[in-house]
């Protein structure tokens, strides 16, 4: 016992040590701050995991491990708002009913698509949605250097009235249903102010990094109340009160008009999605500074399983309505000044196709190349409080970086073609590499 002991920790003092390595990053073109004027040949030096300096030209210092990026332009990583590690693009509505989903192997799951959203250029992700237990592992596991991937910010299970977006017994037979509740495998399912807030109460406990909640009906589950609200006006307001005590942020789930400007005055962070959003939700988003992410790609996961079987009828007839605007909320957003942080709902589309977030926010939402990249990479730091680690390129934080073929400030593609990521001052293992 003593012998694996020892030689455990050698393991982990020789991980430190490599670690602490220094990198010499030498980049054809630099991206310090996507707000900001782009510089030409760069060296970003990084030494314990963050960024010391950058030199003009080409450097290498004493014993620096070179990265030759001289070809490629170099930026801060991107962070990615909304997605679902322990899910697959592409699966049927009742898997999650299968055995093949418990918590351990969601979790096995996950570590795949945490490394597959890093490989894509992401550097931060913050899940928005699966088992509490499954999803805290993944974060800690990645965030011990025990698996390869972006840093994790979970919100754990989402909370949700009996019947709405996230209760598993929606749309069941009544037998199903029962057994469903019996199961209690919708544990943030929650009526009235008190209850709510108890829930609240009981994930913050876990650990989790930030609260959701089903604010409004969605397109995916199997249920025919619509997109409107589902909480109430007073239970939205406790579950945001209790929240923000507890040093939490709310993110609210929100498809139809009504229920996203109910959620922004009950004091949610964030709207998700905000398909259907009107004048007045926006007017009051502006007003307190609630963050907008559209997830437009989740609306080409959608269009690409319709028809096969895979959706509920329900959940058909709600994508439909959901295509006629795909974008018009982002744009109203965009044109009115609200704050926009990139978010993908990875899971409703491949992970892999995370970074294509990126051209629809500028093709559907009709947003610059430039303020595109400046929600891709800013956004989701100010949002989750993150600005002072990642964001940037700066000296002194987290080394979180990327290099692209192309020019991300005005090509929105160039995203899509990463060559090289650094997260948290550990390269990523790329495909092909």
């Amino acid at each position: 016992m003593i012998k694996h002991l020892l030689a455990g920790a050698a393991a982990l003092a020789m991980a430190a040590a490599a670690g602490a390595q220094t990198y010499a990053i030498q980049a054809g073109r630099l991206i310090v701050d996507a707000a900001q004027s782009e510089r030409g040949a760069s060296t970003v030096i990084v030494d314990n995991g963050r960024v010391t300096r950058i030199d003009n030209g080409f450097t290498a210092p004493a014993g620096a491990i070179v990265v030759d990026q001289r070809s490629r332009t170099v930026m801060p990583g991107m962070t990615d708002v909304h997605v679902h590690l322990t899910g697959t693009s592409g699966e049927p509505w009742y898997m999650g009913f299968t055995q093949k989903y418990s918590a351990p192997y969601a979790a096995t799951v996950g570590l795949t698509h945490a490394l597959e959203m890093a490989q894509g250029g992401f550097t931060t992700v913050r899940d928005l949605g699966g088992d509490t237990s499954a999803v805290i592992a993944i974060r800690d596991a990645v965030s011990e250097g025990r698996f390869p991937g972006p840093r994790i910010k979970v919100s754990g299970e989402p909370l949700s009235i009996v019947g709405g977006h996230a209760d598993a017994a929606t749309g069941l037979p009544p037998e199903l249903a029962e057994a469903v509740d019996e199961a209690h495998l919708s544990p943030s399912v929650c009526t009235g102010p008190d209850e709510c807030q108890k829930v609240v109460r009981h994930l913050a406990a876990t650990g989790v990094d930030v609260i959701k909640i089903m604010a409004t009906g969605g397109v995916l589950d199997p249920g025919t109340r619509g997109l409107e609200q589902h909480f109430t006006d007073v239970e939205m307001k406790a579950i945001c009160d209790m929240a923000h005590f507890m040093g939490l942020k709310v993110a609210a789930h929100a498809h139809g008009a009504k229920g996203i400007d109910a959620a922004v005055r009950a004091g949610v962070d964030s709207i998700e999605h905000g398909t259907f959003i009107d004048d007045a939700g926006v007017n009051d988003m502006k007003a307190r500074g609630t963050y907008y992410v559209a997830t437009l790609m989740a609306f080409s996961g959608v269009e690409r399983v319709m028809g096969s079987g895979k959706l509920a009828p329900a959940s058909e007839a709600k994508a439909r309505q959901t295509f006629a605007v795909w974008g018009k909320g982002l744009n109203l957003a965009y044109r009115n000044g609200v704050n926009i942080a990139l978010g993908t709902d990875s899971a409703v589309a491949p992970h892999t196709e995370a970074n294509k977030e990126l051209e629809l926010m500028v093709t559907k939402g009709g947003m610059s190349p430039r303020d595109a990249l400046v929600a891709a990479t800013k956004g989701g730091p100010a949002l989750m409080g993150l600005s002072n680690e990642t964001g940037t390129l700066e000296p002194g934080k987290s080394a979180d970086l990327i290099a692209v073929d192309g020019d991300p400030l005005t090509d929105p593609t160039a995203v899509q073609r990463v060559g090289y990521v650094m997260a948290q001052g550990k390269p990523i293992p790329m495909k092909g590499q």
